[in-house]
């Protein structure tokens, strides 16, 4: 069973380790900060670049981030967990929440969209590239894994919104000079991957799901996935590998301004964050 477990970390750390070497996703001297939520993704992002900066003896900062959307019973464990593992590692942690910026938490606003999960993206984005810019970071760090960048692409392929194309990929690129490029160091490695290695080092993770996460379609389509890949295996790898190489528009073609009222950057102003506020002003 050691053996199996030493294997299966040397697996996941070379997977990890190769990405970020490959597209050059962390430079001597960078400030990372590292979108930490408590579930399993960020949790191993964290340990992952911990663990990266000490075996290679690369010179860059780290630091961590937990949004606090205001999810009553549900996100209270997630910041436990991110602070325990923060501390574990001694990485300076910073907790911020909607209340904190807007005024009222995730459940005031939950009845207001068909998806609560569309404004609390919109609002944790915005979040992280503005706590990121504030702290003079190099590079925000997502967990997000492979499983979540093929819902995306299919959700993005489906609504035909080419604009976001260019966000397939491992790394994001600087576009704007208030927008703080994203890194994926997890974007080659499987969902399940990234549960077993938690579980098998036995590193407190924040494992509900959330409440709100059925009112969305990432649900859905990633509930439609894993049923395809239990009668086929391997296409949810074959989807990667389609869109890794199929998209390559350049994300340089991308033009960003700011936005009229916060001054964030933004495709379009106002920006989407500041667009559902008033929507939400309005209706509360």
């Amino acid at each position: 069973m050691k053996i199996e477990q030493t294997s299966f970390n040397r697996y996941v750390k070379e997977n990890v380790f190769e990405t970020i070497k490959t597209y050059h996703l962390i430079n001597p001297n960078d400030r990372i900060m590292i979108g930490v939520s408590g579930g399993k993704d960020s949790i191993l992002t964290l340990h992952m670049l911990n663990k990266y900066k000490t075996e290679n003896k690369v010179n860059f900062d780290i630091e961590a981030v937990c949004i606090d959307e205001g999810i009553k019973g549900y996100r209270e464990e997630g910041i436990k967990t991110a602070k325990d593992n923060c501390k574990r590692l001694d990485i300076p942690l910073t907790v911020y929440s909607f209340k904190d910026e807007w005024h009222y938490d995730l459940d005031d606003i939950s009845d207001i969209y068909k998806s609560t999960c569309m404004p609390c993206g919109v609002y944790r984005r915005y979040l992280l590239n503005k706590i990121s810019s504030e702290h003079d970071c190099d590079k925000i760090a997502t967990g997000h894994n492979m499983d979540d960048e093929i819902q995306s692409f299919l959700m993005t392929f489906a609504r035909n919104d080419q604009n976001k194309f260019p966000k397939f990929s491992p790394i994001l690129d600087k576009i704007h000079e208030n927008m703080v490029p994203r890194i994926k160091p997890l974007w080659r490695l499987p969902e399940k991957d990234v549960g077993i290695w938690c579980v098998v080092n036995n590193i407190p993770i924040h494992n509900e799901e959330c409440p709100y996460s059925v009112t969305s379609l990432r649900s859905e389509v990633k509930l439609l996935l894993n049923k395809i890949e239990e009668k086929e295996k391997g296409t949810k790898r074959n989807i990667f590998n389609s869109f890794e190489k199929t998209f390559k528009i350049k994300q340089e073609n991308i033009k960003l301004n700011n936005c009229e009222n916060c001054g964030q950057p933004t495709a379009r102003s106002p920006c989407k964050a500041c667009e559902i506020t008033e929507e939400i002003k309005s209706k509360l």
